[in-house]
């Protein structure tokens, strides 16, 4: 796999993962609704700012964003149903994933170190930390 195919598969699963996060965060009700509708709201707005960031990187590859939203929902790795249920399921469903994208990143980081891509290395370092404080505040919100 190559940078650019790897980018682009991490575009299409951010692209799914930024549309459940938001869609959880519209549908969450419960006890905690307030936290949980802040902390989903965190992650969709992290996800959904990644969408041009990741689009402008396939351009420097020389490569387009991919712009057919049934191929990005076809081949993307990540659950295209409706997310539904309760509180503790949507965040559940949030974090997995995250923890989906986190591996992707990391994997990114060896092709991209590999090829000497290091700006786009650098890039999915940053990322995998980003997702992981997203991880950790999922995780220990389910441990309340």
């Amino acid at each position: 796999m190559t940078t650019a195919e790897a980018l682009t598969q991490i575009f299409k699963d951010n692209f799914v993962a930024y549309f459940r996060s938001h869609a959880a965060h519209a549908n969450v009700t419960g006890r905690n609704f307030a936290s949980d509708h802040k902390l989903l709201q965190k992650t969709y707005e992290d996800l959904q700012g990644q969408i041009d960031t990741l689009g402008e990187l396939l351009r420097t590859l020389q490569e387009f964003m991919p712009c057919d939203i049934q191929e990005i929902l076809d081949d993307s790795n990540l659950d295209t149903g409706a997310i539904e249920g309760t509180a503790e399921e949507l965040i559940e469903a949030g974090m997995s994933d995250l923890e989906y994208l986190v591996t992707e990143h990391r994997e990114l980081i060896e092709i991209a170190t590999e090829e000497k891509q290091d700006q786009i290395a650098n890039y999915a370092q940053d990322r995998v930390l980003a997702l992981e404080k997203h991880i950790w505040m999922y995780r220990s919100t389910l441990e309340g």
